[in-house]
């Protein structure tokens, strides 16, 4: 039986089309997932995602265990601020994608996807031997996620007023923490907007003032779009054990030097090194579709008379009014390809994500 989070009830009330997502009964659209969409990046919208897990880390050894765990480097950090970063197998795959937090005196937050919240949880454990620290996962809380371009003043209006003033200097990848509160500066969508958690029993309360100030529900499938627009992966489709971040442009996120300019040793990092600069390495691309048709993942791409690669997400761009996608592929750079899509090749052009960010077109 799936899990439901503290918003069921008002997603049933509004009419939200109802899918199960990783084990929990989620919110596919409340009607229209393209009017969803567009609402986040003209105004505000928001999104129930507690179905994501979150963990707390803490510990005299919290430190050294995540730059040890991740590939990105938390020795980065400064209190508040946030990180984020794919956690890798010895082969150098991706186990999963993340965010952490750090909150200050040895103790870190960490969002992670739900459909990896066991396996993350068992990697964790595992790899955690040896290091002084708790990792303790939270329950009885939800998770919202409020973006757009009035999505952070809509917030303001319904925080306390101390809240909302702290709320309101956070800068990009940083967060705060209150009693019942956390607000981070954070999102999936490529607007602006925060990530607010908050027990589960306040959660029904905060979403209707949500509504009542102006903010729109909107589901997971516009979620996708969002992402998808803004050239942000997703784990499952866009990467996962078998790809190493190099292969899904997650390059930028492997630290492989500390803050003092040392060499970091993190788990994945041999096999990362042994393919660093391989030509033969795959890469991900982005697709502007420059024909009708719509772009699915495992659709093939060619260029040059040869297959080349497949589609790893595609979608209609509601904001662009056209095809797009990421694709993994491989050989020399190319400008222009085909899609095949039902048979028949789409021409597209090659570009680097992101599509949309921030209301505009970037492509």
């Amino acid at each position: 039986m799936s899990r439901q989070t503290a918003l069921y009830a008002l997603h049933r009330e509004a009419g939200a089309k109802m899918v199960d997502f990783a084990g929990w009964d989620m919110p596919l659209h409340y009607g229209s997932q393209i009017e969803e969409h567009m609402r986040v990046r003209e105004a505000a919208g928001m999104f129930d995602v507690s179905h994501m897990a979150v963990l707390d880390l803490a510990g005299p050894g919290a430190r050294d265990f995540l730059r040890r765990l991740l590939a990105n480097d938390v020795a980065r950090l400064q209190p508040g601020q946030a990180l984020y970063s794919c956690m890798l197998n010895e082969r150098g795959g991706v186990i999963d994608d993340l965010i952490v937090y750090w909150l200050g005196e040895g103790r870190y937050r960490m969002v992670v996807n739900a459909a990896t919240r066991d396996k993350d949880l068992a990697w964790i454990g595992e790899q955690a031997r040896g290091f002084d620290l708790d990792v303790t996962a939270r329950e009885g809380d939800a998770l919202i996620a409020v973006q757009g371009p009035l999505a952070r003043d809509r917030v303001h209006g319904i925080l306390a007023p101390a809240d909302a003033r702290a709320a309101a200097v956070l800068k990009p990848f940083h967060a705060m923490a209150r009693e019942g509160l956390f607000v981070a500066r954070t999102g999936y969508t490529g607007e602006d907007g925060y990530e607010i958690l908050l027990p589960d029993d306040d959660a029904p309360d905060f979403w209707r003032a949500l509504y009542n100030a102006g903010v729109a529900p909107a589901g997971l499938g516009a979620r996708d779009t969002l992402r998808l627009e803004a050239g942000m992966a997703l784990y499952g489709t866009d990467m996962d054990e078998e790809v190493l971040p190099l292969e899904a442009g997650l390059g930028w996120t492997v630290a492989w030097q500390g803050p003092e300019g040392e060499a970091r040793d993190f788990i994945g990092r041999s096999a990362l090194a042994a393919r660093r600069g391989d030509p033969a390495l795959r890469r991900q691309v982005g697709l502007v579709l420059e024909g009708r048709g719509v772009p699915r993942g495992g659709q093939a791409v060619c260029a040059a008379g040869e297959t080349v690669g497949e589609i790893t997400s595609g979608s209609f761009s509601p904001f662009l009014r056209q095809g797009i996608a990421l694709a993994r592929v491989r050989g020399e750079p190319f400008s222009h390809c085909t899609v095949t899509i039902r048979g028949r090749p789409v021409p597209a052009r090659v570009v680097r994500p992101p599509f949309v960010r921030h209301g505009k077109r970037l492509v």
